[in-house]
């Protein structure tokens, strides 16, 4: 069991929610606010997304990025800032040409996908270890594209959170720190109960999490209302906790949350399993992470 969970916040995703649960965060502004909230409720890392302002769809634009980044900086928190980095990887083969992208598909190079961490430098970015069925698309991320971010982010003085969706991405990502493309102890985010994944339930988390190597850290989510027994089983076999709006819209059947509440929630759990819920600075110092405002 962990003693000391680091909690982490997804306050605003890329999937089709804000039509969903009229507070998932669009514009800058309301992400930002929505992670320092995340920060207060007992957050230590808020993991960041953007959106189109006007119509809220996953954007990739690295001035989004940056005024979402500047206005939690700025703001009395000092909340881990975690930027996706596993953007533009969505493929849906064309009806009519199958060897083409059809409506829904985005996808950007390696160096596309790096560039708002390469301007930002958060403390942590996200690496999507591999190429999955993701509902009724494909996410894109080949072995040569994953060897090159990984370089880039490397690179640039930022850690990777090694996103894993199934078994065969933990053995990848195990093959990016045995090839020396990892810096430090590596961190692992274990992503539970996405269709068509590794499953959300105790087994599936176990298998993956004794793949991982001795050294490493690892969180592991699950969605939609397996959030929170996802978030006390990652707990009880040693692991952190994520919650946060991209990965489940309520806080109870039928009742909308904010990010907030269910970082409040989380850390209900952790207290009652006789854990604590760890501060930014003490992430930093756990997941050897560098400090933004040294």
């Amino acid at each position: 069991m962990n003693r000391d969970v680091i909690i982490s916040c997804a306050v605003t995703g890329a999937g089709d929610t804000p039509g969903k649960h009229p507070g998932v965060p669009v514009t800058p502004a309301a992400i930002a606010k929505a992670a320092v909230e995340a920060a207060r409720a007992g957050a230590a890392i808020a993991h960041i997304h953007v959106r189109d302002p006007d119509t809220g769809a996953p954007s990739h634009d690295p001035a989004l990025y940056r005024e979402v980044v500047e206005r939690v900086r700025a703001a009395d928190t000092d909340v881990v800032l975690n930027i996706t980095a596993g953007g533009g990887g969505d493929w849906v083969p064309s009806a009519e040409d199958p060897s083409r992208g059809g409506p829904g598909t985005s996808l950007q190079t390696p160096a596309e996908r790096h560039a708002p961490v390469a301007e930002l430098r958060p403390e942590i970015c996200t690496l999507d270890c591999g190429t999955y069925n993701a509902g009724d698309a494909v996410y894109l991320s080949t072995a040569p594209w994953l060897r090159e971010q990984a370089g880039l982010i490397q690179a640039s003085g930022v850690k990777p959170e090694l996103e894993c969706f199934d078994l065969g991405q933990v053995r990848f990502a195990r093959q990016l720190v045995s090839e020396g493309l990892i810096d430090g102890d590596p961190l692992f985010q274990l992503c539970l109960g996405i269709p068509w994944g590794a499953e959300a339930d105790p087994e599936t988390m176990l298998a993956m999490r004794n793949k991982l190597p001795a050294n490493a850290s690892w969180t592991a989510f699950g969605i939609g209302r397996l959030q929170m027994p996802m978030a006390a089983q990652s707990v009880l076999l040693g692991g952190h906790v994520r919650v946060g709006l991209e990965d489940n819209l309520y806080l109870d059947k039928g009742v909308f949350a904010s990010n907030a509440q269910l970082v409040e929630r989380a850390a209900g759990i952790i207290t009652r399993l006789g854990a604590r819920a760890v501060t930014p600075m003490d992430a930093r110092r756990m997941l050897g992470l560098r400090n933004p405002h040294e």
